[in-house]
């Protein structure tokens, strides 16, 4: 009788010590996903208000310029969250444990066709439900920094490809899991569209 309460203490020590561990990983990968702006950093809402796509020419990025996989290559600006996000090429586990991921099926930020990035709910995009219409983005580049204005938000299936489909105006395309607190797998896709302003 003594050596089963032995081992169960041992094996109730060892999941504390894991969940602990989990919990600081968590933590640690919060912090390094998501650095807060300074005020000179953060895009003025009015500045840009007068711009529209038409007086924005889209860029094409040389090939020998395009990011390779796993590569740090821009970051991704939220003025009303006063976040900077890293994004990674490509968009498999490895990818968005580190950042946001670009889906190299789609163009580069400031490129006129839709340029696709995912990332976590419960990381980088934990606060994505506070965004709202008209809130604007910026992805910055070694080709720039390009600013984007939010014009829808939706909800819809794990399975829709529609989001990540060519389009014929430059976009930049956010998605990730929703609902934002649901536990486990979530059943859903949270998007939002933005448009290139400048």
């Amino acid at each position: 009788m003594k050596w089963d309460r032995i081992i169960a203490l041992m094996f109730v020590t060892a999941g504390v010590a894991y969940g602990s561990y989990s919990l600081i990983l968590y933590f640690q990968k919060l912090q390094n996903n998501e650095s807060n702006l300074s005020s000179a950093e953060i895009v003025k809402q009015e500045n840009i208000t007068n711009l529209t796509t038409k007086e924005t020419l889209p860029i094409v990025v040389p090939n020998d310029q395009r990011p390779t996989k796993g590569q740090h290559f821009a970051d991704l600006i939220i003025p009303r969250l006063q976040v900077k996000i890293p994004v990674i090429e490509g968009t498999h586990e490895d990818e968005l444990s580190v950042g946001a991921g670009h889906y190299a099926g789609s163009v580069l930020p400031g490129e006129g066709d839709n340029c696709v990035i995912a990332g976590h709910r419960d990381t980088v995009f934990r606060k994505m439900g506070q965004l709202k219409k008209g809130d604007l983005l910026q992805v910055s580049t070694k080709q720039g920094v390009f600013t984007y204005r939010i014009r829808k938000m939706w909800i819809t299936d794990s399975d829709d490809r529609t989001v990540i489909v060519s389009r014929d105006e430059p976009i930049l395309t956010l998605a990730t899991c929703y609902p934002f607190t649901f536990i486990g797998p979530a059943p859903k896709r949270y998007i939002m569209e933005a448009i290139l302003v400048k």
